[in-house]
């Protein structure tokens, strides 16, 4: 993947999702009743490794952050680089490299053990702390009066596989999240060489945990991941890396999110059918190795709920989830939708009309 596309700016070199945008055919409805309350619109793109695309939904050149749905192909460098087997990093470890987790105990403890082989702490990571997304965690961490670390931060695995790629390359550890830091240049170059998009130029901002993010096309994207599918393309080396990643992932499918999340639940049940990265502002990522594809797929609005149920029901069309999982995973491919008093009163669900 050495070739890469140049991509065209507007003048502003601001990019905009206008109301009504007609590059969202997906529509997520979200049901109260008997009626349908509220719509997500979704551009979604499924790709060859090759960058041709399969499957399109809208507008699949328009630029977005990849925030947390390219985890696993930032994940790379700490395999390519040797620094994961000179650390003895296990497949639960190259997982949450991966994750954006809950914050449970499961995910902590690993993250603490794992900086102190480094001879480091939760206070070298240069994520902020972050209460745990999971709810019993948090208040239990409440209830004990209790802080939250950096390593609570979903991110912690990620920006711990980043510290022990500068830690074995002799690197600095201090300010391992700025943009001139070696370890941010290997992940754009990495991004770059993955996607096959030129990103000299694009639009860049910070993600939720400080490091750098910049635009990638939407099929940009889900070629990237594609490579996860069918690494054929790659050296030897990348191609490696892509197929652990793949197989740790599918092993330790709780520690990529947490008890109960949409990301954990389907790979509990495809194994390594399917590698799966949720991100914020409604950006989800895949890779399907049985078939050699990539999907990535954004809602105009952000929302998780929805990008969610994009995902589902693109993964249950690609036969990735098939009948007897579609039923195990029902309440994840139509999510309902509760009252605070427990009653169910209405679902999140693909408009009937969704066509393939």
């Amino acid at each position: 993947m050495n070739d890469v596309t140049p991509i065209a700016l507007p003048d502003d070199r601001i990019l905009r999702v206008h109301a009504g945008h007609a590059a969202a055919p997906i529509v997520v409805e979200v049901t109260r009743g008997s009626m349908v309350e509220s719509v997500h619109r979704v551009i979604a793109a499924v790709t060859d490794a090759a960058g041709k695309p399969v499957m399109a939904w809208g507008d699949i050149d328009r630029l977005v952050y990849g925030r947390s749905a390219i985890k696993p192909i930032q994940a790379l460098p700490v395999l390519e680089s040797g620094a994961a087997d000179a650390f003895n990093l296990g497949e639960d470890e190259v997982t949450l490299c991966c994750a954006s987790h809950s914050g449970e105990a499961m995910h902590v403890d690993r993250v603490n053990a794992w900086l102190g082989r480094l001879g480091l702490s939760a206070e070298d990571l240069e994520c902020g702390p972050q209460i745990p997304t999971h709810e019993a965690s948090a208040h239990a961490m409440l209830a004990a009066g209790e802080k939250p670390t950096r390593a609570h931060n979903n991110c912690s695995g990620k920006h711990s596989g980043m510290l022990t790629t500068a830690v074995h390359l002799g690197e600095p550890t201090k300010g391992y999240i700025r943009d001139e830091h070696p370890v941010q240049k290997r992940l754009r170059a990495t991004m770059q060489e993955m996607s096959g998009c030129d990103l000299s130029g694009v639009p860049t901002g910070y993600d939720g945990c400080g490091i750098p993010v910049y635009g990638v096309p939407l099929k940009g994207m889900a070629t990237a991941m594609a490579q996860f599918a069918d690494p054929s393309r790659l050296s030897p080396d990348r191609a490696a890396a892509t197929r652990r990643i793949v197989a740790a992932c599918a092993k330790h499918p709780l520690l990529i999110a947490g008890t109960g999340r949409f990301n954990s639940a389907i790979l509990g049940e495809t194994g390594e059918a399917c590698l799966l990265k949720s991100g914020a502002e409604g950006v989800f990522a895949g890779a399907v190795p049985g078939q050699g594809y990539g999907i990535c797929l954004k809602t105009d609005d952000g929302n998780g709920r929805a990008a969610s149920t994009a995902m589902g029901a693109i993964l249950r069309h690609l036969g990735v989830i098939d009948d007897a999982m579609a039923q195990r995973l029902a309440d994840k491919l139509v999510q309902p939708v509760h009252n605070w008093e427990g009653r169910l009163v209405g679902h999140v669900r693909p408009a009937p009309d969704l066509a393939f």
